[in-house]
């Protein structure tokens, strides 16, 4: 338990599934740590664990995409936050085409952006990429979906661990 427990432990944010490639290389994960952080210019930070595959691929990759998870994607939030890149190719798994860069952009998900990044910032053990929009794809006019939050796989096994 850390100091700042207390604190965190009421959030519940949405969780992002999010790939990366660079090299011949494609990866993604879970991700919990995530948010706008400027509206002029816009720009969103994600922040990889750097104990994790997505982490290594990310480094090298010009763009990452950022996939919003509905309440209903249990199963692809298991796959990317419960199997690790260093063992599994998790896009044999699912439906994907290449986005920006190459950034794997899933099928099943409706909700995404595909960010340049623009900056890493150094953060313990999860480093964050600054991205700034290269392609979006906003949930459908008049739908608000359900997100996935994090309380709702908590109980997740990591493939790594933080």
């Amino acid at each position: 338990m850390t100091e700042l427990d207390p604190f965190t432990d009421v959030l519940d944010g949405p969780v992002y599934v999010v790939t990366a490639a660079s090299g011949g290389e494609r990866a993604g994960c879970l991700v919990g740590f995530a948010s706008q952080c400027s509206i002029d210019p816009p720009r969103f930070t994600v922040w990889l664990s750097t104990a994790n595959h997505t982490y290594q691929v990310a480094r090298e990759a010009e763009y990452l995409t950022v996939h919003v998870l509905r309440g209903d994607q249990h199963a692809l939030a298991e796959l990317f936050g419960g199997e690790t890149g260093d063992r599994v190719d998790k896009f044999e798994r699912v439906g994907w085409r290449p986005g920006e860069g190459g950034s794997p952009v899933l099928n099943e998900v409706r909700t995404w952006f595909t960010g340049r990044i623009e900056g890493r910032i150094e953060g313990g053990d999860h480093v964050g990429f600054l991205l700034a929009p290269a392609a979006v794809c906003p949930p459908a006019e008049g739908t608000s979906p359900a997100l996935l939050r994090y309380r709702e796989v908590r109980d997740l096994e990591p493939g790594h661990p933080a």
